[in-house]
């Protein structure tokens, strides 16, 4: 290991720039988890109780609309950080736009309503891929801190996540639905604060990115093996290694249909089903929404130990994308036996345990997939498009979101048991083909497994 390497080891003996990524995504994720904790409620209520009055079917449409949205415009953030922008402005101008999005959301009327959510998609857009590849940029090639690096990441994510819908869903739905949207933009100011504060620890990751067209360019003037040659400028092996990416996004998004059912399908079973009587206190159903995050804050250290624990003698990505895959279907599995109790009879309500085992099922199969995709795409992909490619993994977010909107819109037409089994059965199906093509996958990726 390098001195600088060595010597680099501020923030839980990682990257001092971590910590400033780390509460750039906290407050990020606050503003979205918090808003999303009540959109889809926002949506349904009827309009004397201060919503909009859309049925089930339009909300969850409008709503995996949105969701998708927000992630697919990954892909185009990436691609004008690559090329106009760079990773570190992408991030703030970003972060502003989300913000003036989540205060245009404050205003009442309907095409605000609009306005602001489509705001929100253009800033994560530019947010999203690139505060990700500055984590990564952070380490050298090699580091072997890297993947325990986005596991902490993803504690920060989570944080965000379990405050969010505590502070900003409670406001929405006790107070005012619009009070709620509003408190989303001051988390993300908050955010943008911090990270302007905190450039300077980033500066090793930003020399880094800046350095590596230069070394490209040097590169490109010694003479390559034939053996290396390959179409559109990229080797072989680098086309192979796109291949695995590819891979690992068909298993991801089908991931996310299922997990991003959180916001909708399980948002609506929370609020219409599932007892919110706590200690004589009537909980918001939004509350449901922190359950996934206290879990990943509880077991994101123990995988991070994990992974470095093991070593060379960890599970491989794609097994560990099958893992994810196997245990997102047990989840759904769970809530089999609670959907049928669940309208059993009118005014049914379950106990809110099944949801909570659900949720925590779910963020083993999360920890399992979602920061380890992360690393492996900074680790596979070319290093001219990495911003891209970062982009199309986010991509598989979009796609996810929209089916999980689109099944969502089911919840009112297909008895739960059904529903919550069908989903199951396909993840599981998954789960089996990836198991399956470890081994092919493993050679694509090449050296990194």
């Amino acid at each position: 290991m390098s001195a600088s390497v060595a010597q680099d080891r501020g923030f839980f003996c990682h990257p001092n720039g971590l910590s400033t990524l780390f509460f750039t995504e906290m407050w990020e994720r606050f503003s979205y988890y918090g808003m999303r904790a009540f959109l889809i409620l926002y949506m349904v209520t009827p309009v004397a109780d201060g919503g909009l009055g859309f049925s089930d079917h339009d909300a969850a449409s409008i709503y995996g609309t949105y969701t998708g949205s927000v992630w697919g415009a990954a892909i185009l953030g990436g691609i004008v950080a690559d090329r106009f922008l760079g990773q570190y402005r992408s991030v703030l101008i970003g972060g502003m736009i989300i913000a003036l999005g989540h205060f245009t959301l404050a205003f009442k009327a309907l095409p605000f309503f609009y306005t602001g959510l489509a705001l929100i998609v253009v800033g994560t857009g530019l947010l999203k891929p690139n505060v990700s590849t500055l984590v990564g940029s952070l380490y050298p090639q090699g580091d072997s801190r890297r993947d325990a690096g986005f596991s902490i990441f993803y504690m920060g994510i989570n944080l965000g996540a379990l405050i969010g819908p505590l502070i900003a869903g409670y406001l929405a739905q006790r107070v005012d639905w619009h009070l709620g949207f509003a408190c989303a933009g001051v988390g993300m100011v908050l955010g943008l604060t911090q990270y302007v504060l905190g450039k300077k620890r980033l500066q090793p990751a930003i020399d880094r990115m800046t350095a590596q067209p230069k070394d490209r360019t040097q590169r490109a003037t010694e003479p390559a093996p034939a053996a290396a040659s390959g179409s559109l400028g990229f080797s072989r092996a680098e086309w192979k290694r796109i291949g695995a990416i590819v891979i690992l996004f068909l298993a991801a998004t089908l991931f996310w249909s299922g997990y991003e059912q959180a916001g909708s399908t399980l948002n609506l079973f929370a609020d219409r089903h599932t007892r919110l009587d706590l200690l004589g206190f009537q909980i918001p159903s939004t509350w449901f929404q922190s359950v996934q995050p206290v879990f990943v804050i509880l077991l994101a250290p123990v995988f991070a130990w994990l992974w470095i624990r093991l070593g060379p003698r960890q599970p491989s990505v794609p097994a560990k994308f099958a893992l994810g895959l196997f245990f997102m279907s047990l989840s759904f599995l769970v809530l089999v036996p609670a959907g049928a109790m669940a309208q059993a009879g009118a005014g049914m309500r379950v106990s809110p345990l099944w949801l909570v085992a659900a949720y925590a099922i779910s963020e083993l199969g999360e920890l399992c997939l979602s920061p380890v995709g992360l690393s492996a795409v900074t680790k596979l992909a070319p290093v001219r498009i990495l911003g891209l490619m970062m982009g199309v993994w986010f991509l598989s977010n979009s796609f996810g979101n929209k089916l999980a909107g689109w099944t969502a819109g089911f919840i009112s037409a297909m008895p739960l048991e059904t529903l919550f089994g069908v989903v199951a059965a396909v993840l599981a199906a998954a789960s089996l083909i990836m198991f399956a093509l470890i081994k092919p996958i493993r050679g694509l990726m090449g050296d990194e497994k």
